[in-house]
């Protein structure tokens, strides 16, 4: 039934990921309340959406402690001024997606005027900093969780919560058929693609692109049949990575494409991926990988010293064991990740058995998200 009633939701997205999620809730509860407007922070998805935006989307985009601490003053203001905003707009429910650090400290200071929140797509408590979740449990009306291991620690913790699934679980075909994306690309059978994703933030391709730059060059020293196809995130990262590549002086068989990354990676053999959200979409589209990880010295001291999980990609976590090869700072070595793509390369039986695997992860995960979260959060309305 659709209620016309008017409503206004606050809702706020600090990366791509959460600009995708962000634009299929929108469009979701549009469907269902037609005069619901929407205001708050977004990037392209969430604009062609429909939302009112008040900051660009890469304003928050920062990336570990030191990153945060020298943008904070300007976090801070971005932060008032969105409350500010947001109690002219007299709001009827915010949604906060992702960045946590911002996202529920808005949704605190809401809840407090009697706003209902939520919160869509879990912070790591479960992996580090657990004690976070009694902060949540005082000021999130509703935690929308894409994974179904975040489910049960909620529900542990008695915090209300609804397992949704992935979108890009239901976005990709379980039955994709790889060779025939391949062969979208102009590649043939016997060629060795390897999909390269140095990172979507430029923080992580300052870390990750010399690394894999430096792998790709031993690559083709060890195997020239290997061609190289990078997608990249937006024109920004297309210049910073090209830029890498002059400083390192040398000469690859890359092929550069502006976004497709899913297409990109439907079509390799095998993905060399920045640990995040890529590496799922990987495994859904059943593409062995190989995962790394860096991040700045002081970081890392801190964050290695508060994480509880044992994996950190995706896949592995999913899995409940680490069926793909996470290559983590000091391990994140040129020559590691040359001789883990070259294994997945040669190694036939271990494609065969890391696809098998893949496909249960794509149907534990495979439900229509936009809508369930929407229906969850109409709930809340009620």
């Amino acid at each position: 039934m659709i209620d016309s009633a008017p409503l206004t939701i606050g809702i706020i997205a600090g990366e791509t990921s959460g600009d995708l999620l962000g634009a299929g809730v929108i469009e979701a509860i549009q469907k269902h309340r037609p005069n619901a407007r929407f205001v708050g922070i977004g990037g392209p998805a969430m604009l062609r959406a429909g939302l009112d935006v008040l900051f660009p989307m890469d304003r928050l985009a920062v990336m570990g402690i030191v990153d945060v601490l020298k943008r904070l003053p300007e976090l801070l203001a971005i932060r008032r001024k969105v409350l500010s905003e947001f109690s002219q707009r007299k709001l009827d429910l915010f949604i906060g997606i992702d960045s946590p650090d911002f996202n529920l400290r808005i949704a605190s200071a809401l809840h407090e005027q009697g706003v209902k929140t939520v919160h869509y797509v879990s912070p790591t408590v479960w992996a580090w900093r657990q004690g976070r979740v009694h902060g949540i449990k005082r000021t999130i009306d509703l935690m929308l969780v894409l994974f179904p291991f975040e489910a049960a620690f909620y529900e542990e913790h008695g915090v209300p919560v609804r397992f949704v699934g992935h979108p890009f679980a239901w976005q990709i075909d379980p039955e994709l058929d790889n060779a025939l994306a391949k062969r979208h690309w102009g590649y043939q059978p016997g060629d060795r693609v390897l999909a390269v994703l140095p990172g979507s933030r430029g923080g992580e391709l300052k870390n990750m692109g010399p690394l894999f730059i430096e792998a790709m060059r031993r690559l083709t020293a060890r195997d020239a049949r290997i061609r190289f196809v990078v997608p990249y995130a937006n024109e920004g990262r297309r210049r910073q990575f090209e830029q890498q590549l002059r400083d390192a002086g040398v000469d690859l068989p890359i092929v550069a494409l502006d976004g497709h990354a899913r297409e990109v990676m439907a079509g390799a053999d095998v993905v060399l991926a920045t640990s995040g959200t890529a590496t799922l979409e990987a495994a859904l589209l059943k593409r062995p990988m190989v995962v790394a990880y860096r991040m700045g010295a002081v970081s890392h001291a801190i964050f290695s010293r508060l994480v509880k999980a044992k994996h950190v990609a995706l896949p592995n976590i999913l899995a409940g064991e680490g069926i793909v090869p996470e290559l983590i700072q000091a391990a994140a070595t040129p020559d590691r990740l040359c001789d883990e793509v070259l294994h997945l390369f040669e190694d036939a039986e271990h494609r065969k058995q890391l696809i098998s695997r893949f496909g249960e992860i794509h149907q534990q995960l495979r439900k229509n998200a936009d809508e369930e979260a929407t229906a969850a959060i109409l709930e809340l309305l009620a």
